[in-house]
């Protein structure tokens, strides 16, 4: 799975250039608040591993009206750091990482 390049971001973790995105339209089950806020990170000189977060947050587009935090890029840092550490190498091509952070989050509605 391959990032796109047009609306990532770009950030340096420990020396290491990433992209970063978050999806710009909410999916159904995001924009009605039933599945929370995804992004999806890969090492920008030598993709291989796409790692895809899952937050505890809501997408910033839901339709409840519900007040949603944006994805700062301190916290993409401190997550590259945590996948890391979890076995997620960037470089080596592969099925997408999944790190889920949810913890106790209940859908909105």
């Amino acid at each position: 799975m391959a990032l796109v390049k047009k609306g990532a971001r770009r950030i340096t973790v420990d020396g290491t250039t990433y992209r970063w995105r978050v999806r710009g339209r909410a999916t159904y089950a995001q924009g009605t608040g039933w599945r929370p806020l995804t992004y999806a990170v890969a090492q920008a000189e030598n993709p291989g591993t796409t790692l895809v977060v899952t937050t505890q947050q809501l997408h910033p587009s839901n339709w409840c009206e519900s007040r949603a935090k944006p994805v700062l890029p301190a916290e993409v840092a401190a997550t590259i750091r945590t996948a890391r550490a979890k076995g997620w190498v960037p470089e080596k091509p592969g099925s997408p990482f999944l790190l889920d952070q949810r913890r106790g989050l209940t859908p909105a509605g």
